[in-house]
Formats: C-alpha cells, structure tokens, sequence
C-alpha cells in the first residue's frame, strides 16, 4: 500500500512539472519567425509580410509600370482581385496575404484603391456567377465596371520535393498587372520563398 503512495506521488510530482514548464513570452515579427521554423515549415505571417514587400519594391522599380505613370500623369485607381490559392495546402493563410496587399497598396498613398464594400460586393457576385471558378479575360471586364484603370490578378503556388525525409518546399506569389483601358498587361512580378525541413527517425 505504501508503494503504491509512493507512485501515485511520483506521478503527481511528474504531472505538475510538466505543466509547470509551460512558458510563453511576447515576441517581435524576426523572432517570432526563427521560432516559427521549428515548429513548422508551413508559410506564416511573416512569409506574407516578406512576399508582399517585395513586389510592392519590384513594382516601384518596374520600367514598364513607370512608364505607364508617365503616359497617364495621374495617380492610378487599382482593382485588387483576391489572389488565388493554387497550392496543395487548403489552409493556406491566402486572407492574410489579400488584407496585407490591401493594406500595403493603400498604406503606399500612390494609388486609388476601390473601396472594399464594392470591391466585396463584385467578387461575391461574380463567384456566384461562375460557381466559383472566374476566368481571367472575365476579370478584366468586371474590373472595367468598377472605373478603375488598373487590374491587379495574382496566385500562390507551391512545389514540394521530398527525399529521405527531407522536404523542400519552392513557394511562388505571382501578381500581374493590366491596363483595363488597353488590356494590355502592365508588368507582372514575382517573389519566392523556400522551406526546408528534415524528419528525424524518432518522428519531428
């Protein structure tokens, strides 16, 4: 009987040491980022944070886009369609990277975003429209209606290689550009993202 305290004791002692180990402290976006790694090679915020810059950097700096802001000498109105998911991975945080194009595009002060309420309201109609697949050519029209002079298209996609246990995964973000005027596209840029992870024997 005596024993028996004793292990039910032992395990006590056990079960609240490890509870007790729990630890959480407040991080910034890098550090957040080295730690996301080793939990998981998924893409994460700062992954969008990243992509979304620098095309934001690669549009600025893109001669075709510059010489459209010299042709129209005026500050552009853009149409941002949702970029689109075309990676294997159903839980791709794909709103996060639509909000923070949003808000980058419109925290840039150069161009003239179509507000959000009408924005929603054309995609959601054209989602029900097409049953939610929407070609590109119908798009450009659709973004006509809105008055605006730029469309923005874009997609996500990723190409997993795996040996070994090991797996790299090749992350592409792709946005282009088109003139809804001319339909003649603008410029298209792209920025890519790599993740490597390795799987012990033992499991991660």
């Amino acid at each position: 009987m005596k024993a028996s305290l004793t292990l039910v004791a032992i395990a006590m002692t056990m079960l609240l040491t490890s509870c007790s180990s729990f630890k959480a402290e407040r991080v910034d976006g890098a550090k957040g980022d080295e730690k996301a790694l080793t939990i998981t090679d998924k893409w994460v915020l700062k992954d969008t944070e990243i992509a979304v810059k620098d095309m934001l950097e690669q549009i600025q700096k893109h001669k075709g886009f510059q010489r459209y802001l010299g042709d129209s000498k005026k500050k552009p109105k853009i149409f941002i369609m949702e970029v689109q998911n075309e990676t294997s991975e159903p839980y791709f945080p794909i709103a996060d990277m639509n909000d923070e194009l949003l808000n980058e595009f419109s925290a840039s002060g150069e161009y003239t975003i179509i507000d959000n309420q009408g924005r929603d309201k054309i995609l959601k109609e054209v989602k029900y429209q097409a049953e939610g697949m929407v070609d590109p050519s119908q798009m450009v029209q659709i973004g006509k209606q809105t008055g605006a002079d730029l469309i923005i298209l874009g997609n996500v996609r990723m190409n997993p290689e795996t040996r070994d246990g090991r797996t790299l995964k090749q992350y592409t973000v792709n946005l282009r550009m088109t003139n809804l005027k001319t339909s003649e596209e603008v410029l298209r840029v792209r920025s890519k993202a790599q993740k490597y992870s390795e799987q012990a024997k033992a499991g991660w």
